[in-house]
């Protein structure tokens, strides 16, 4: 492709030589010969640095934000931008063909991004989805998830979908995606806000970046869906020139209410209402936060033309999504169930699901993950040695950090409880310590690990599914 084409879109500042290239890269490491190389600043590293090296290894052109001195370089304004519409250029433009669909927030994004993808495929719609447990490019075949990729997977990805027929594409879209430009030049046909809770500080630094982060997603859609109920609702909807489309359990101002609600062990039903529709729905996974999630669901298909009857119909269908509030299937007088909770509000949310409905003892497993905000560490201990019979504090994904000094930042937060402290660096000895302690009808709750399949300690990502583990450490229980 020629430099030109693949730069059509983008206000560059100075002259430079019109080649042929064959690829585009952000990536030192994979970056070819023949190719341009985007310098982007990053919070540790800036490959604008490198820039003269990579010409000695045969890299043809540069895309900067200053000179860099090399031959032949273009200077934008924001290579982050430009980085996104070159990839988008370089595959052909394939987003265009689909219908997007964006999900953010800190909560719920999984589970309302599955059960849009239910609707519009029940009611024979072809889609693809981008998301954490997984995406898939409407063939059938799933791979490892992916929140959000980068500008470069993303338009490898849209053109799968494109070449597979896909109409729609639902993404779950990060904080982090929207801060580094990796949706930009994307037109949302929908865009859903669950929520915004902490989380993501290490990165953001502060609950307000944190939230303008997130408004970036509605400033290129055509509908906008906002849970009302959430602090941020006003500020996400200020200002933003698209339809709006509000949903709520508290508010009757909103677009959408839930009424006459009932909250069981196993499910949410609710009626949900508004713009002259009244229906019933019965969505199988328990807590409130089930009510939102589904919510969001409805909200944002009815929004694309989808009959509330053909909505109900999908939602009562669905089985749930892998890792959240998940019921592990084994055979034991208690319940075991994973969660993907690993923030405050996720885990205060699980656990006041499971305190409406307990019969027996909460006993919960969680720890942090390293490398991420450390503030949310303590909190996490006070709310799970203020709602747990038993906490059991072990390690999660410690990354480069001391499994340790985690698990002693969290008990930094737990104050006078009732509850009894258990600590165990090794995630493994404390599900076995909480399987062995749990009596008939009690609860065990790990917390954390959810959809994930894997434990990252130091640099090294090894094999750790938390269903495997139960069910064989409640067989070697069984047999001793």
């Amino acid at each position: 492709m020629k430099l030109e084409m693949l730069l059509n879109g983008i206000k560059v500042k100075n002259d430079y030589i019109d080649i042929e290239v064959k690829d585009v890269s952000s990536d030192s490491r994979s970056v070819k010969k023949d190719s341009v190389f985007v310098c982007i600043k990053g919070r540790n590293f800036d490959s604008h640095s490198i820039a003269k090296q990579l010409e000695q290894k045969g890299v043809y052109a540069f895309v900067v934000e200053h000179d860099v001195g090399v031959k032949n370089q273009i200077i934008v304004e924001n290579t982050r931008k430009a980085y996104a519409i070159m990839c988008a250029n370089f595959y052909g433009g394939p987003a265009q063909s689909l219908k997007l669909i964006g999900i953010t927030g800190t909560n719920g994004k999984t589970t309302t991004a599955f059960l849009i993808k239910n609707i519009l495929e029940d009611v024979g719609h072809k889609t693809g989805l981008i998301g954490t447990i997984e995406y898939s490019v409407g063939d059938g075949t799933k791979y490892e998830g992916l929140t959000t990729p980068t500008s470069e997977q993303l338009s490898q990805i849209f053109a799968e979908m494109v070449e597979n027929d896909c109409e729609y594409c639902i993404m779950e879209v990060s904080s982090q995606a929207l801060a580094q430009q990796r949706v930009f030049g994307l037109e949302f046909e929908c865009a859903v806000f669950t929520n915004l809770t902490q989380d993501h500080l290490d990165y953001h630094g502060d609950m307000q970046t944190y939230a303008n982060a997130k408004k970036e997603l509605f400033k290129n859609t055509k509908t906008a869906i906002v849970n009302l109920d959430d602090s941020y609702a006003d500020f996400m909807l200020d200002g933003i020139e698209c339809e709006k489309i509000s949903y709520s359990i508290k508010d009757c101002e909103a677009d959408f209410t839930a009424k006459n609600i009932i909250l069981k062990d196993s499910s949410v039903q609710y009626e949900f209402v508004g713009n002259a529709l009244i229906g019933r729905i019965n969505f199988k996974t328990p807590g409130r936060f089930s009510v939102y999630n589904s919510m969001a669901a409805t909200s944002c298909a009815l929004s694309l033309g989808i009959s509330l009857k053909d909505i109900i119909s999908s939602i009562s269908k669905s089985k749930g999504v892998s890792g959240r509030a998940q019921i592990v299937d084994v055979d034991a007088p208690f319940t075991v169930m994973i969660d993907y909770a690993h923030s405050p509000d996720s885990l205060q949310n699980i656990l006041n699901t499971l305190n409406e409905f307990k019969t027996g003892r909460i006993i919960t497993v969680f720890g942090c993950g390293g490398d991420r905000d450390k503030e949310k560490r303590s909190q996490m201990g006070a709310i799970a040695s203020n709602n747990s019979d038993i906490a059991i504090i072990t390690s999660d994904n410690p990354r480069t950090e001391n499994p340790q000094q985690i698990i002693d930042d969290i008990v930094q937060g737990i104050k006078k409880t009732k509850c009894k402290i258990k600590t165990i660096e090794n995630r493994t000895k404390a599900i076995t310590y909480a399987l062995n302690v749990a009596k008939e009808n009690d609860i065990v709750l790990l917390a954390g690990k959810g959809h994930e399949t894997y434990q990252i300690i130091g640099a090294e990502k090894i094999h750790y599914d938390e269903q495997e583990i139960v069910r064989e450490l409640l067989s070697k229980k069984r047999e001793g």
